[in-house]
């Protein structure tokens, strides 16, 4: 397996060399962020780094030379006393055996060897503004060049942003990577269902919370891919809800959004479910609204969509359920043009997936227009809706309701696969007790919402 993982970077090496064509790449490893004044947090490597070289130490500076086709990387050196404390290092000698570089050195020799290194590139591709420390020490150099005219060799004359070529590569997942992808949402509905089962009125949000973080870890996953929201009540209509401090009451409906990673890959569901296993009638209305939504949006995934008709059939659908359930009023095309949906609906409704739970990539082509789906891409699709619970003008039985729905998708060369799809999300599905869902298949594939039931508007 180390081989092939070191033949799968040296691949992505080779790639971004026919991309680059010229000059030389510059990438710095994160470094460790501070939890408390002697102590970090766990160190997660920069997916942008880790995507061309599969190497995971902190202070790390990788040097691709496009021209010559060289990878050159600086690391930490061996040192027994703190690798004793805080882990074995590769190494000078363990970066070229075993990460695959054609040279290696130490970290601390890389202010006199850069200029060197990229004297010689018309073009020295590296991503300015992102560390004050590091553009520094790279426009230092630039400068030192440009005070050398006998120098035959002055050194790069033109700075590009190497992310926007590392980021298209990351757009387009490889075979190994979607294998990952699948393994990182196999074990999130795992957590899921879990989580679910535990989520009773009386229960605390922060128990169901350790519960699936648990269970991430236990199916060897390095943890969530982002802070778990756990949101009961009112606290749905939080987007970004992460407290995870209400004790979960009758007639809640439970909100979680919640994804691993596993080896460096995430994953990103959400599903929404009444804790007593029953929807009031508004509820599973605007529940049966967001999952119409939900497939609607999902069927527009394919080979030559656009980006943005994934959201306009979710909107579409939800602005209907909202008029006729009385949530809003007026005339269709007039709620359309003046976006008077937001109040319920203020998020778009998909972001890509991969490396990152926001994963990158531009969403907009060079002419500026919303880029086509092309096999290998993988993105959420999740609508929902939120009637806080101090919403003016909205039937009192709909405040507080908020309901979303998430799944990831894999674009494929005939139209796409839900990578999510284990996780059930029906109508009668949510509302399955513990006991009768433990005898569900784990690879069951949900049905699809019937048609939104009337709720009657007040006075009606």
């Amino acid at each position: 397996m180390p081989h092939e993982k070191s033949d799968l970077y040296a691949r992505r090496r080779e790639r971004f060399f026919d991309r680059v064509k010229e000059g030389v790449a510059l990438l710095f490893a994160t470094p460790e962020q501070h939890l408390s004044w002697d102590g970090t947090y766990r160190y997660r490597p920069d997916p942008d780094f880790f995507y061309l070289t599969g190497f995971g130490e902190p202070g790390s500076v990788a040097v691709l030379d496009a021209g010559k086709r060289v990878y050159r990387l600086f690391v930490r050196p061996k040192d027994r006393e703190r690798e004793t404390w805080e882990g074995r290092r590769a190494g000078v000698k363990g970066a070229v055996k075993a990460h695959g570089a054609d040279e290696a050195f130490e970290v601390g020799e890389l202010e006199k060897r850069l200029p060197d290194l990229i004297r010689g590139a018309g073009t020295l591709h590296y991503a300015l503004g992102l560390d004050e420390r590091k553009d520094l020490l790279v426009t230092s150099i630039l400068n030192r060049f440009r005070r050398e005219p006998r120098v035959p060799l002055r050194g790069p004359v033109a700075v590009c942003d190497v992310t926007d070529v590392i980021h298209e590569m990351r757009l387009r997942k490889e075979p190994e990577e979607i294998a990952l992808m699948e393994k990182a949402a196999a074990i999130t509905v795992a957590a899921h269902e879990e989580a679910r089962g535990l989520a009773r009125p009386g229960r605390w949000e922060y128990e169901v919370e350790a519960a699936i973080n648990g269970r991430f870890r236990r199916l060897g996953a390095s943890g969530p891919s982002y802070e778990t929201i756990v949101a009961s009540g009112a606290n749905a209509t939080t987007l970004h809800y992460v407290e995870n401090d209400r004790r979960i009451e009758e007639g809640d409906l439970v909100l979680i959004d919640a994804g691993c990673e596993y080896e460096g890959y995430a994953a990103d569901i959400t599903r929404t479910f009444p804790a007593s296993g029953r929807f009031t009638p508004e509820q599973e209305a605007v529940y049966r609204v967001v999952l119409s939504a939900l497939h609607a949006a999902t069927s527009k995934v394919r080979p030559g969509g656009r980006f943005q008709d994934v959201h306009d059939a979710a909107v579409d659908v939800l602005v209907d359920g909202l008029l006729e359930l009385g949530l809003l009023e007026g005339k269709r095309k007039k709620v359309l043009e003046k976006g008077t949906y937001t109040r319920f609906y203020m998020h778009r409704t998909s972001h890509w997936l991969g490396m990152d739970v926001h994963d990158r990539g531009r969403y907009h082509d060079a002419a500026g227009e919303w880029r086509l789906f092309e096999p290998g891409m993988v993105l959420t699709v999740e609508p929902g809706l939120y009637i806080r619970p101090d919403e003016k003008k909205v039937p009192p039985a709909f405040l507080g309701i908020g309901v979303r729905i998430e799944d990831d998708v894999l674009v494929t060369e005939d139209g796409h696969r839900v990578l999510t799809a284990a996780a059930p999300k029906s109508v009668e599905a949510m509302c399955e007790r513990g006991e009768r869902r433990s005898a569900r298949s784990a690879g069951a594939v949900t049905s699809k919402a019937g048609r939104v039931p009337k709720v009657s508007k007040p006075g009606a």
